[in-house]
């Protein structure tokens, strides 16, 4: 991803926190938030219609989850996907990760990973909040940042 404005759709259904990313997004004069929606379906069919640079997605959205939304938005976009979510495990990382994400954030740590997280991923890299990078083996990560990097 080139160093120019990047265009990113936040879809997160809670609006107080969604608030948050955003302003945390906004420090940043190469980002710019073109859609905020609240539930999964809407978050496949503004992906759709925009064609962003980055999408950060919750997991738990209303309508269709964001592991659904992912799935959806990865038969017609090669955007980067990062998961911004509370939910936590090394399986459904592991999950994230196979669908294509690029990121994965717990939104306990938002407020410190976020920016590194977009940082890493515009760089071509993975990002996995710290507290959960010991859930997951390195090789896995190793194996899941090859295969998408030979992917775009």
């Amino acid at each position: 991803m080139e160093s120019s404005l990047l265009s990113v759709l936040v879809a997160e259904d809670f609006i107080p926190f969604r608030s948050l990313i955003c302003s945390i997004l906004a420090s940043r004069v190469n980002l710019q938030v073109i859609c905020e929606v609240g539930d999964g379906l809407e978050a496949v069919q503004k992906a759709k219609e925009l064609r962003p640079d980055l999408i950060l997605l919750d997991i738990g959205l209303p309508t269709l989850d964001g592991m659904s939304a992912a799935r959806e938005i990865g038969k017609f976009s090669k955007c980067r996907i990062i998961f911004v979510t509370q939910q936590s495990g090394a399986d459904l990382i592991q999950e994230a990760l196979a669908l294509g994400a690029w990121g994965y954030v717990v939104k306990a740590r938002a407020s410190t990973d976020l920016l590194a997280a977009v940082d890493a991923v515009c760089n071509g890299g993975q990002f996995v909040s710290g507290e959960l990078q010991s859930e997951l083996s390195t090789a896995s990560l190793t194996a899941n940042v090859t295969k998408r990097q030979t992917e775009t």
